[in-house]
């Protein structure tokens, strides 16, 4: 499996993986969540630009999976990850995760961050195995910027069923294309 930045044609493909992925909700009980439309073309085009969309492809480079990220309180926030069900219990999810861990590293960010439905099997759960903890009232990782994004989740409805905000400590690391010693702009003395 290969990670890359998505490309402008597969945006429609990224709304067909989040519709598929989102029907593994209604068994659940969560048919609003099933039934949820995935974000516009227009907005993820916006991710797109801005470098902030990766998508795991398979051997044949067609999308199976996708994550979407913003900054929040100075961590990688993952704003959408969604796996295809016929590539679900593969890794994929996994893997972009770590892609941006790697990434938000590079960037000088301190951690990772989600909003995600606590009681989910493939949500909080299998975000504690990857390293995430749930962050609790007066927990000084729950900054204003995370509050914001659980109201607008209330506000839409999400609220429906009980959610938590959660992160994941990152290292610091060069980036790929630095020298070991130097940092961003800076040559190594």
């Amino acid at each position: 499996m290969r990670i890359r930045a998505a490309e402008p044609a597969e945006l429609p493909l990224l709304q067909d993986i989040e519709r598929a992925a989102g029907e593994a909700f209604r068994p659940l009980g969560m048919g609003d969540i099933a039934d949820d439309e995935p974000l516009p073309l227009e907005v993820l085009e916006g991710y797109r630009l801005a470098g902030r969309a990766w998508v795991a492809v398979d051997a044949a480079d067609h999308p199976v999976g996708y994550l979407l990220s913003d900054t929040v309180d100075g961590a990688a926030h993952i704003e959408q990850v969604s796996v295809h069900p016929d590539a679900a219990r593969r890794g994929v999810g996994r893997e972009l995760i770590e892609h941006l861990a790697t990434a938000a590293g590079e960037q000088g960010l301190s951690a990772l961050t989600l909003t995600t439905f606590t009681e989910v099997p493939w949500n909080a759960p299998y975000y504690a195995r990857l390293g995430f903890r749930r962050l609790e009232e007066g927990d000084p990782a729950l900054g204003e910027g995370l509050r914001e994004i659980s109201r607008a989740e209330a506000a839409h409805g999400l609220a429906a069923w009980p959610r938590v905000c959660m992160r994941r400590e990152v290292a610091a690391r060069p980036a790929r294309d630095q020298v070991p010693g130097e940092r961003a702009g800076q040559p190594a003395p």
